[in-house]
Parts: structure tokens; C-alpha cells; sequence
């Protein structure tokens, strides 16, 4: 994305930086109000289109001929917009998003207009951006643009150039004296907010993007986060002031911010944009557009901690979703509809990076299937796992009318089953199942459904309970009849249901759980409530059996509590379960819940 210069940067991390847009949380100002009538609120729901990052960035044969990211032109931005208006639009596909490299020439020159603002290479964009936007509205779309965080330092003109309507200011006036950089990949001056000048270059630069009539926004490289931490890629201010100057053009612009972002600023983030990117490029920089291994797979263990924040007015950003091309994609049939199935159940916005123009049948049936996009566009909540993040996984989300959307993953390199207990939802006895994919109702299933599926495969179901509440029996961590050894201590926990937690389960650290009694003997779903600020083992036993070892999902931070459902066989009468963290560092656990009868 960025110029020679830079290349020593990896290129998954240019990328990365590229994909991340702010979506301003402009609802709630005067002149967004104004549009009330014509336009929803920005980020009431995750946003669906099309972005011109994937092919920019990929090798895959024909697609850059004139050089690394020589795709980007207005000829393959109309087209692939005429491509969505005719095949996607009617599905709600509706944002043109141009990504990186529109201002820059074919060797990464880029060129700044009088007062250091970005403007067209016209050689890319001969008709210039605005005649491009005015393309994407005629066909009833929205159009979307890219810049990266802070001051580029090619618009930096040695301190002189002026800033538009600003009198008296020039670039030296809006960044730090000794120049400190910024953003991703250190290609700009930081931003100076403590200056009275600042503002209003950026309230300069959102000004022109509303001018040409662009409805999107792509911050780009901002921090903490995009792999840089520190004062120097401290960009909340960046973001904030992004966020009043679209609101001070009168224009609603959706702002999104890139790229894997820090979810210890989760609450900035969602002050003041409508979307954040909450992990790397899902790009694989290959000769395909994305691998399985590359970044799809990673966001199996990377989105769980960020599903709390996710809501009207902001998302989680899993990234493109390359799922329509076959063999340009770089995936078989089953990761393609696993990828989809995740973004869906995520609430990710669903914005492909695919050519348009060359979909096959089944990227066309996986990007159109009203019920998967229903789930992501409809008023159900993010899901989450429900399970260890193991290789066999179940993700699900309790809906507003009593319904679960239930996801099973099997992330293992070979064909395997996976199981959806009710008991991992609150319930037991029967249920409804509706398959989303092949708008199929497969009948009343008791207690479970197990599918068989292939390697990097998924299904997804709406569950609707037709059963009773589950009946368990608590335990909480902290119990004095409990055995805590090695590192492992009792802490406070004010989310945590006893008001503590066990603790430093780490390097040996265990804790047993003593007298946990059930009726019968068999294979119990226990749920496990715990806090983990990043994804964590343990290892699991009953009695004197032998441990099985489970991957935890991150709950987003060291304060929220998360619960997982895990098999565990237990004789009748009492029962003792440890939890080891082995020479591991193990999550915190708050208590167990056993259920009244075991796993049929």
C-alpha cells in the first residue's frame, strides 16, 4: 500500500492498515439530524459492499499487471460498482469502498493538492474522485474512500505549505516539533491536537471528501493498535477529531478505523466511530486472495473478546469476505461457507473483496442467502462461542424472540462431528431446527444435533426451544472447601457471581473442586464461568482420570466474566474436578454450574 520505501514493512501488516475505516458516530449531531428523513443513522447495522483491497494486494495471475497494486483505477472501481449495483444491491450490498493508493501513482508517488491534502493521481482517476462518486450514487450506491492517520510526510513541504481556510497556519503549525511519526508504518507526522491549527487541517480534509461526496470513511494505521503502541501511535485524538469534522460538513459519513485495533481503547473506538477492525488483514499477499491459514482461521481465536462491544452504532470489522471467485478466493467450498458463516454470526460487515464481474454460483449463493444475512442485518445480538475454542467448535447468540442462531464449527484439518448440546444454551428437551443455509426445517431434535463435518467445516441453525429450563447446581471457585495449590489465590471479582475468582492459575497453579455431587454417573456438560483477557488453556479432570485440554476464549479483558460448556464424566455421588494450568498461564475461574442429570 505504501511507497518503495516502505517496503521492508510485512506486507500482511500494509494491508491490515489499509482495511481499517472509521464510522463516525454522527447520529446524534445537528447536521446528520438534518438527513434523518433520506438516511439511517451510520452503523445502525453492519455495513454491506464491495472493497478494492483484496485484488489491489493479491499476486493471483492478470490482476496488478502494471505492478503491486496497479488495480486500482477508476475503469476497475465503475465496473465492479455496475457488478454490485446488478448482482448484490437488491441484498443490501450498497458501499464502493476505494482503499489505498487512489492519490498515489503506479510507483507509490503521491500527490497532494496546495494546502497538503491528498489528491487523485490522474492517471488512476482521470475523471477525478468526485466524478467517481457521482458514478457510484447513479447507480443508487454509496461510495467509500481511504486515507491513513496523520500528516503524510510527503505533504510535510518542509513545514511551509498552508493550511486551507486556516490564515497563519502551515503544516509546521499542526504536528510536533521534532516531527515524531505515526500510524502503522511510520509514513506520517503525528498530529499535534494541542495546536489550535490541527483541526483544521483535518476539518480541511473531511471538508474535501464531502465535496466530491463520498458517504465513507477509512481511517486507516490508527493506534493503539495496528502493531504499534506508545505515545507516538496514540491516535484517539486523531479519531475523535475525524469524527467532528465530518459532523462539521453536514454530511452523514460512515467512519471506520484500521487496523487491529487495541480493545483496551474498545470504548474510544466506539465514541467516536461506527467500526473498528479488530484484527490483521484476512489478505494472504499470495497468489490467491486469502488463505485458510493465513488470517481466516485466526479470527476463530481473536473475535470472541471484542463481541461485547458490538452493537448499533459500532462493529466488529472482520474484514473483506472473499468467498465468491473459487479458485481466485484460494479456498475450498467448506472454508468458503465457514468463512461466511462467521462473519454472519459475528456481525461483522459483510464487504467482499471479490471481482464482481466473475462470480461463480456458489460465491453468488453464499454472498445472497437472505437468511445468513438476516442474521448479520437483523436485530440479533453478535454470537460467541459456547464451547472451548477447540478445534471442534459452537458459537451461538440468544435471540429477542426466544430463538438461538447456532453455528457449529469443525476447524480441524480432517472430516470430524460436531455437537450442539441445548444444555450449552439454558435448555433441555426438544427443539426446532432450521437450516440457514439450504432454507431447510429438519424437523424436532432432543437435547442436541450432531452434524459430520468436513475439514474447515460449518453448519448454521436457528434453534427455537420447545423444552424446559435447564436445572443445575452451582459452585463457586472461591469455595472454602475448594484446594487451591502452586501460584493459584483467591481475588476479588465485582462481575464474578460470588463477588470472587480464583486466580494465578499459572506454571502449576491449580484448583480443585471438592465435593461435586450428581446422581448418576456419566458425561456431564458443566459450565465453566471465568474471566481471561486473551485466549487461554487449562487442563480438565475428573476424580483420578486422566486431563483433557481446553482453549478458553478471551473474554476481552480481566473483568468480564464469559461462560464455556465443557463434557466432563463424573461418577455418581461426589466428585472432585481440577482445573491445572500445567506450565501454561490458565484463565480465572468464578464457578462451575453442574447440570441435574448428564449428557444423553
Amino acid at each position: 500500500m505504501w511507497s518503495p520505501s516502505y517496503s521492508v514493512l510485512p506486507a500482511r501488516g500494509l494491508g491490515a492498515a489499509v482495511v481499517l475505516a472509521l464510522t463516525a458516530g454522527l447520529a446524534t449531531t445537528a447536521p446528520a439530524a438534518a438527513h434523518a428523513d433520506t438516511q439511517p443513522a451510520p452503523a445502525a447495522k453492519p455495513y454491506m459492499g464491495w472493497s478494492s483491497w483484496s485484488m489491489q494486494s493479491s499476486k493471483y495471475p492478470g490482476l496488478n499487471p502494471d505492478g503491486d497494486y496497479s488495480y486500482l483505477t477508476e475503469a476497475n472501481v465503475l465496473k465492479q460498482t455496475d457488478a454490485l449495483a446488478a448482482k448484490l444491491k437488491k441484498y443490501g450490498y450498497t458501499y464502493v469502498n476505494i482503499d489505498a493508493g487512489w492519490w498515489r501513482d503506479k510507483t507509490w508517488k503521491p500527490e497532494f493538492d496546495q494546502y497538503a491534502r491528498q489528491t487523485p493521481d490522474s492517471v488512476r482517476f482521470p475523471h477525478g474522485m468526485k466524478a467517481v462518486a457521482d458514478h457510484i450514487h447513479a447507480k443508487g450506491l454509496k461510495a467509500g474512500i481511504y486515507l491513513p492517520v496523520g500528516l503524510e510526510k510527503e505533504a510535510y513541504g518542509d513545514g511551509k505549505v498552508p493550511i486551507w481556510h486556516a490564515d497563519g497556519c502551515t503544516t509546521a503549525d499542526i504536528v510536533h516539533g521534532d516531527l515524531r511519526t505515526t500510524n502503522g508504518w511510520d509514513s506520517a507526522y503525528k498530529l499535534d491536537f494541542a495546536k489550535p491549527c490541527t483541526q483544521k487541517y483535518v476539518d480541511s480534509q473531511a471538508q474535501a471528501l464531502a465535496d466530491w461526496g463520498y458517504d465513507f470513511l477509512k481511517l486507516d494505521g490508527v493506534g493503539p493498535g495496528s502493531f504499534k503502541s506508545g505515545d507516538n501511535y496514540d491516535n484517539v485524538a486523531d479519531v475523535a477529531a475525524w469524527q467532528k469534522a465530518i459532523a462539521a460538513t453536514g454530511r452523514p459519513v460512515h467512519l471506520e478505523i484500521s487496523w487491529s485495533l487495541d480493545i483496551g481503547h474498545a470504548a474510544d473506538w466506539k465514541k467516536y466511530s461506527g467500526g473498528w477492525r479488530v484484527d490483521t488483514d484476512v489478505e494472504c499477499y499470495c497468489n490467491t486472495l486469502v488463505s485458510w491459514e493465513n488470517s481466516v482461521d485466526d479470527r476463530f481465536d481473536d473475535t470472541p473478546g471484542w463481541t461485547r462491544h458490538a452493537g448499533p452504532g459500532g462493529w466488529n470489522d472482520l474484514d473483506s469476505l472473499d468467498v465468491g471467485n473459487g479458485a481466485m478466493d484460494g479456498l475450498t467450498k467448506a472454508e468458503r461457507q465457514t468463512y461466511a458463516t462467521l462473519w454472519a454470526v459475528a456481525k461483522s460487515p459483510l464487504y467482499t473483496g471479490d471481482d464482481l464481474t466473475k462470480l461463480d454460483n456458489y460465491g453468488l449463493s453464499l454472498l445472497t442467502n437472505k437468511e445468513v444475512i438476516a442474521v448479520d442485518q437483523g436485530d440479533t445480538p453478535p454470537a460467541r462461542p459456547v464451547t472451548p475454542s477447540d478445534p471442534q467448535q459452537v458459537w451461538a447468540a440468544k435471540n429477542p424472540d426466544g430463538s438461538f442462531t447456532v453455528a457449529l464449527f469443525n476447524l480441524a484439518d480432517s472430516p470430524a462431528a460436531v455437537t450442539a448440546d441445548w444444555s450449552s444454551l439454558g435448555f433441555t428437551g426438544k427443539a426446532g431446527v432450521r437450516d440457514l443455509w439450504n432454507h431447510e426445517n429438519l424437523g424436532t431434535y432432543k437435547n442436541k444435533i450432531t452434524e459430520a463435518l468436513p475439514a474447515h467445516g460449518s453448519r448454521l441453525f436457528t434453534v427455537s426451544p420447545h423444552g424446559g429450563a435447564l436445572h443445575t447446581t452451582g459452585y463457586e471457585a472461591e469455595s472454602a472447601g475448594n484446594i487451591l495449590s502452586g501460584n493459584a489465590s483467591v481475588a476479588d471479582c465485582s462481575a464474578c457471581s460470588g463477588g470472587k475468582k480464583v486466580g494465578n492459575l499459572y506454571l502449576g497453579g491449580k484448583l480443585r473442586f471438592d465435593n461435586v455431587v450428581v446422581d448418576k454417573p456419566g458425561t456431564y456438560l458443566i459450565k465453566v464461568a471465568y474471566v481471561s483477557g486473551d485466549a487461554r488453556p487449562v487442563n480438565m479432570s475428573a476424580n483420578s482420570g486422566g486431563a483433557t485440554r481446553h482453549k478458553f476464549p478471551s473474554t476481552g479483558d480481566w473483568g468480564s466474566v464469559e461462560t464455556v460448556s465443557v463434557p466432563v464424566t463424573l461418577k455418581a455421588g461426589a466428585n472432585t474436578l481440577t482445573f491445572d494450568s500445567g506450565s501454561d498461564y490458565a484463565p480465572d475461574i468464578d464457578r462451575i454450574d453442574v447440570p441435574a442429570s448428564p449428557r444423553l
